[in-house]
């Protein structure tokens, strides 16, 4: 079973993507990751914040030690899912929640957190690895 490690993001619905960028950027700085239609991403560190005009793409982000542990148990559970590399679900209630593998994002636990959450030797990709240190997240 695989077990959660934290959250990534979480993408909000807004009417207007600009409108949204507008508003928060009047308290916060609100600096693009990227965009795609309808939907802008802004940086919080090695997590993020998606703007999004669209409301099936409202949904946040659980981060995982083994994706395909729970793309297994949801299968197996009768659960729809999109298909692979993504996995993203809809729970009894309708809330969409998308699971990234923790090896292959920017977010990042410090290695006491993951040595004390029992995760030790849970290593990042080498394309993680590049977003971290493109950002001056990591060596």
């Amino acid at each position: 079973m695989a077990r959660l490690v934290g959250i990534n993001h979480v993408a909000l619905e807004v009417g207007s993507v600009e409108e949204a960028l507008g508003w928060y950027g009047r308290f916060f700085d609100v600096p693009l990751r990227g965009r795609i239609p309808g939907m802008a991403f802004v940086d919080m560190g090695d997590q993020f914040i998606a703007f999004a005009s669209n409301e099936e793409r409202r949904h946040f982000g659980l981060v995982v030690d083994d994706k395909e542990a729970v793309r297994r148990a949801l299968v197996d559970a009768g659960v729809e899912l999109t298909p692979p590399p993504n996995c993203t679900f809809a729970d009894p209630w309708g809330n969409l929640v998308q699971v990234v593998d923790y090896r292959d994002i920017q977010f990042t636990k410090a290695p006491a957190i993951l040595h004390g959450m029992g995760l030790d030797g849970l290593e990042k990709s080498d394309r993680a690895l590049a977003e971290l240190r493109d950002k001056g997240l990591a060596d």
